[in-house]
């Protein structure tokens, strides 16, 4: 069976969005990226929100970016070779290949897809990673904690739930972010 994997660069006091909605304190360096291309590359299927998603269509088309590094054209070439589910009332096409809309996110549904699976899901997007951690559904949790403090936004997790988890791995990169995975 698949892991669902909610996995996010998220301030050391627990955003991963500022109160104006910024993340540009977020950003990680080639060593970073690097290091996240490790984690995306066993996942089969993206799940995301719409806002998520619309940010993260850029991947779609690198060459747009800026000074695209030799770490971001590799992430690019991982995220279009996956799958992608956008969870959207609202939105009704896609600007992506191997991208589909529903409506809302079903846990029944989520759970026969993890057991169909034959490769990982990923979970973006912190309201939708909500939903997914009050229903059980989270098996890992993926942090990279930037060393800035935003002083409130959108929380890296919902303030409704308690779970215990497992500290599985650590890692500790130049630029001062830590790394955090646990297990659920």
């Amino acid at each position: 069976m698949a892991k669902l994997i909610y996995a996010f660069i998220t301030s050391l006091d627990g955003y991963v969005a500022d109160d104006a909605g910024n993340f540009d304190w977020a950003m990680p360096d080639e060593e970073v990226h690097s290091f996240v291309n490790d984690r995306e590359r066993p996942i089969g299927t993206y799940l995301y929100g719409r806002k998520l998603y619309e940010l993260m269509a850029v991947w779609e088309t690198p060459e747009v970016l800026p000074a695209p590094t030799a770490a971001m054209q590799e992430y690019a070439r991982i995220w279009q070779t996956a799958e992608k589910i956008v969870y959207s009332r609202t939105l009704s096409t896609v600007s992506t290949a191997k991208t589909r809309v529903e409506k809302e996110l079903d846990p029944a549904k989520l759970r026969d897809l993890k057991a169909r699976s034959e490769r990982d899901l990923g979970i973006g997007g912190p309201t939708l990673a909500a939903e997914a951690i009050r229903a059980g559904l989270v098996d890992e949790y993926q942090m990279f904690i930037t060393p800035m403090i935003v002083g409130g936004g959108n929380a890296f997790l919902p303030g409704d739930v308690r779970q215990a988890v497992t500290l599985i791995e650590e890692r500790r990169f130049q630029n001062g972010m830590v790394y955090l995975r646990y297990r659920s």
